[in-house]
């Protein structure tokens, strides 16, 4: 083995703190957005909501000025001072900011943390500004009104986690029971299945909390789970998930025959072959036709009520980020932040460095090091007021950019108006990057005239019709939906009739995308859509 010294030269992109805040900032819907100042407000003493209480009273004697002025010449003093505040207003509210980098003056560096003293760059008047109207207000949209955000507040129902959680009180469990099977409750996915097996779960409980439960003890717990409401929750399967739905029926002779097919041919009644099962069971037609409608009024998926709507809320209040009107011909754009409280520096810290700076020469080591704590906390609630502004800023834009490419739908409603739109089209709109537009996209909602709904529904790729024009997957997937609900159920289209039937609706597509859009609407082959 030879051993050497070679050199490497490598490009590499590295986040500041501020740009990892405003990633993070921009993915979180409004609710989660009050949230997470909560928590840096409880985190950092140097941040604080409300008015700063240097502004309240500059701007208390502006007004004992401009009543002083306006009785000895009127108002017009008044009104060019409110002139002036106008433009100053609309000159921040103007000022654009990047989200793949961070305004110079808050750019991170490793000197930062060390003595700020030391550093030929420190100045103390950076820490104790006294603007007007200082440049960390976080209002950046004339939508505040809190009576119109409650307007605007809609509460689903309670999640189908919470809603298991419920049911754990009402059982004969211990309380370190109960705590195991609130876990376990937490890891049943939106359709109601427990995927894991016992085995993981115990491993995660023994890694996360160092808690050892036995493996009978866990089985069941896992078991009284499966008896919860709705029928079903808590199967690993979907062969498990329809029997449990069964065990817990009324026990009719139908209901006694479907748990054998079940239990004794569930692949073949799954691939649809009655004939088969029927003969193998020595059963009449009619008597196969009461097993066959025993098992299709099962529900495969117990937790679809609380999932797949399209709010997609999981029991959450929902708040839309954004309300888009029209009022009279005209689409207006607002950004929902009623309950976002203004933020600006604590005035103690400001005070504090002013201090400092008075004696910056004769200070201890001591001092020095509170000088650093003060400094840093400054930093980061700069850096968090900036990143909340630049959220808004970044999610106006793109939000006012989607508007604009989908106007025909935001008068009329309907979803044949939406263009085919992908997110490289608002990205060059706006010019951010593709990757700011998806985290925007994400998780956010808009309020219409015609309801609510999440950002990503204004998204789909196109393709030309028979005609020349384009239109947008949702509307063939539409197209498609309609020609197979309206099928002949004994004779149902198989795929490439399914092609020819799109043909004669306007669209030309290949039989690998029909087959794609087939199972992206949720509907089977021919062979398992035909009915008795």
């Amino acid at each position: 083995m030879d051993l050497s010294l070679t050199q490497r030269q490598s490009l590499l992109t590295k986040l500041s703190p501020q740009q990892i805040q405003v990633v993070r900032l921009l993915e979180i819907p409004g609710v989660e957005l009050q949230r997470r100042i909560n928590e840096e407000l409880q985190e950092n003493p140097a941040l604080d909501e409300g008015k700063d209480p240097q502004a309240i009273r500059e701007e208390d004697e502006q007004k004992r000025s401009e009543e002083f002025d306006g009785d000895e010449y009127g108002n017009a003093s008044y009104a060019n001072d409110e002139s002036d505040a106008d433009d100053y207003r609309e000159a921040s509210m103007g000022e654009s900011y990047s989200s793949e980098a961070s305004p110079a003056d808050t750019t991170y560096n490793d000197s930062d943390y060390a003595n700020p003293l030391d550093n030929p760059d420190f100045n103390y008047d950076d820490y104790v500004t006294d603007d007007e109207t200082p440049d960390y207000k976080t209002r950046i949209t004339n939508y505040s009104d809190p009576q119109d955000t409650m307007d605007n507040t809609f509460t689903g129902t309670p999640s189908l986690i919470e809603h298991l959680k419920s049911q754990v009180y009402l059982t004969k469990m211990t309380k370190p029971e109960r705590h195991i099977a609130k876990f376990v409750v937490g890891n049943i996915d939106e359709d109601g299945y427990l995927r894991r097996t016992a085995e993981e779960l115990e491993d995660d409980l023994a890694f996360r909390e160092s808690l050892i439960v036995p493996h009978e003890q866990m089985l069941d717990i896992i078991e009284q789970i499966k008896q919860f409401d709705p029928a079903g929750v808590g199967a690993h399967d979907l062969k498990e998930c329809l029997l449990i739905q069964l065990q817990q029926r009324e026990p009719t002779i139908a209901n006694q025959r479907a748990i054998q097919v079940l239990t004794e041919h569930f692949e073949a009644f799954s691939r649809r072959h009655f004939d088969r099962i029927r003969t193998r069971l020595g059963l009449t037609e009619e008597e196969m036709r009461d097993v066959i409608s025993e098992i299709e009024h099962l529900n495969p998926t117990p937790g679809a009520e609380w999932a797949g709507t399209s709010y997609d809320n999981h029991g959450a209040t929902i708040i839309p980020d954004f309300i888009v009107e029209n009022r009279d011909g005209e689409l207006v754009m607002q950004l929902l932040d009623g309950e976002i409280p203004d933020l600006h520096v604590n005035s103690d810290y400001q005070e504090m460095m002013k201090n400092y700076a008075g004696r910056k020469n004769q200070l201890t080591d001591a001092e020095k090091e509170t000088v650093q704590f003060v400094k840093s906390k400054i930093d980061s609630a700069k850096w968090f007021i900036d990143a909340i502004k630049q959220r808004n800023e970044t999610l106006t834009r793109t939000m006012m950019a989607i508007v604009e490419a989908q106007s025909d739908f935001f008068y009329e409603g309907d979803d044949s108006a939406l263009k085919p739109m992908i997110l490289q089209d608002i990205a060059d709109k706006t010019g951010y990057d593709v990757s700011t537009i998806s985290r925007v996209s994400n998780s956010k909602y808009v309020q219409t005239e015609f309801g609510i709904y999440p950002l990503k529904h204004f998204f789909s790729e196109g393709m030309q019709n028979i005609e020349g024009d384009e239109v947008s997957t949702r509307e063939i997937k539409q197209a498609l939906r309609e020609i197979i609900d309206r099928e002949d159920k004994s004779h149902p289209l198989n795929d490439d009739e399914l092609v020819e039937a799109m043909k004669v609706a306007g669209y030309t597509i290949a039989r690998r995308t029909v087959s794609k859009y087939r199972q992206q609407i949720g509907k089977s082959i021919a062979r398992l859509r035909k009915q008795l």
